[in-house]
């Protein structure tokens, strides 16, 4: 199973390590590397996380919660597609763009 990780997605990275490294660079470094170690174990165990709820029935929109944190992702049959790192306090059912949207 290959995992790639989405634009939006590296971009919601860089903003939590400078949000984080404002107090602390070396605890920014340390929780993005541990993001991305978590994303890493859905090569091999794709359904790992569980259902967005606010995907509603979408089977293959998944995530991981990581303190704080959902890594939203897309499952395929070959494939994982990390779509968006977001805080947990953030009204996912209120944005307008979902991360799982096209277009």
């Amino acid at each position: 199973m290959r995992v790639s990780w989405t634009e939006p997605a590296l971009e919601d990275m860089a903003g939590i390590q400078a949000y984080i490294a404002k107090d602390s660079l070396y605890y920014a470094k340390q929780f993005i590397e541990r993001i991305f170690e978590a994303s890493e174990k859905l090569e091999d165990f794709p359904e790992l996380g569980r259902n967005v709820p606010e995907a509603g029935d979408t089977e293959n929109i998944r995530e991981l919660l990581l303190q704080s944190y959902r890594i939203i992702y897309l499952y395929q049959t070959d494939h994982v597609y990390i779509l968006a790192v977001i805080h947990a306090s953030r009204d996912l059912a209120g944005m307008e763009h979902k991360p799982w949207a096209v277009g």
